[in-house]
């Protein structure tokens, strides 16, 4: 078999990887996102409140002088890759080609994750307290991004599976009387008392953090977190001489960074 792939073999490699990508991460949909950026940085423009002011008949217009700011996302350069000699048959194994497509598009989607999590600042902490995931710690999360004048639509709770697990011990989030999600019948939680609820396995990239029995989780708005892609998740496959092998690579840019520390609580719970 020629060392060079065909045309058709790159492509239908290339289009796998992307559409299990889709399915991969967990967060791209949770966030303010932009693609297609230009260079290594991207700034989100922020704009601040505005205050009504009485106006006496013909007098000026008094100008509400509302804030104008910029926080940027610093882009980075992430790639995935594994020899394989998965191509060197005359035909293209399937499940071989799945197999390795899932792989990489599974280690890009857990960074692209990361980076989210990573730019999760907190401006209020609910402190652990001694206690797990509960009720009174969800009350407060949504008193206090209602008291920031945070929207109630694009709420989003993430947390571990230690914390799933505290909820659905709790009758009040699982009976049907208070909920109308049957938790106890699918086994987890995905809404409750308007957030999304978001559940982040352990992860080798690092999830979220844990400091000794203490895990920090976050309630947050959609629009307080931006992250910016300079590349999308994109293959490519290199015959390499020195290991006889093709080197199959996923590559992936982007940066994210908190843009409105108002939309963000982390709710502190003990594992």
């Amino acid at each position: 078999m020629s060392i060079n792939l065909s045309s058709a073999a790159s492509a239908i490699f290339d289009s796998e990887v992307k559409h299990a990508f889709q399915t991969a991460g967990k967060l791209r949909g949770a966030v303010r996102l932009r693609t297609g950026v230009v260079g290594d940085t991207y700034n989100f423009r922020t704009m601040g409140k505005g205050l009504a002011n009485q106006k006496a008949s013909q007098t000026d217009v008094t100008p509400m002088d509302i804030s104008h700011a910029k926080v940027a996302a610093t882009l980075e350069n992430w790639v995935a890759g594994e020899y394989t000699d998965v191509f060197d048959a005359q035909e293209v194994n399937f499940d071989e080609r799945r197999e390795l497509a899932e792989t990489i598009a599974g280690a890009m989607g857990r960074r692209a994750d990361q980076l989210i999590i990573d730019a999760l600042s907190a401006g209020s902490t609910i402190a652990h307290g001694s206690a797990g995931l509960t009720l009174a710690k969800l009350t407060t999360a949504a008193r206090t991004l209602n008291d920031n004048g945070v929207p109630s639509s694009d709420r989003i709770l993430l947390t571990s599976a230690e914390g799933i697990e505290d909820l659905l011990g709790d009758s009040t989030i699982t009976s049907a009387d208070y909920n109308t999600v049957r938790a106890l019948v699918s086994g987890e939680i995905n809404s409750f008392m308007g957030f999304n609820i978001i559940m982040m396995e352990t992860r080798a990239e690092g999830g979220l953090a844990k400091a000794s029995t203490t895990r920090d989780c976050f309630a947050f708005h959609k629009s307080a977190i931006g992250c910016a892609i300079g590349l999308d998740i994109s293959t490519e496959v290199n015959y390499i001489p020195e290991k006889t092998s093709w080197l199959s690579l996923g590559k992936y840019k982007a940066g994210a960074v908190t843009i409105d520390t108002a939309g963000i609580v982390k709710v502190e719970i003990t594992e």
